[in-house]
């Protein structure tokens, strides 16, 4: 499992791990682009790698869209208001 610090954002910007045929990922994404909210997007269906961590920070759910935020904490399928919230401090 990749290390947190590894996922970890940069200060104002998101890590969002999705797949592609997530409809929450897509409305999501969107928000985030119409918004100008910066985030690095990781595919699960690309990035398998990546699947033990999503499911560690879910209680063992595969569930996206999963969000780390560069303090380190995660959130689970969270509104823009939340994100833009979060990113705020």
């Amino acid at each position: 499992m990749p290390e947190l610090t590894q996922l970890t954002p940069h200060e104002g910007s998101i890590t969002m791990f999705t797949t592609v045929w997530c409809g929450y990922c897509t409305r999501l994404k969107g928000q985030l682009t119409r918004e100008g909210v910066p985030f690095t997007e990781i595919d699960l269906e690309d990035s398998p790698e990546h699947v033990a961590f999503v499911e560690h920070v879910n209680g063992g759910n595969r569930t996206v869209p999963t969000i780390v935020f560069p303090d380190g904490t995660a959130a689970t399928n969270p509104s823009l208001a939340e994100v833009r919230a979060r990113l705020a401090g």
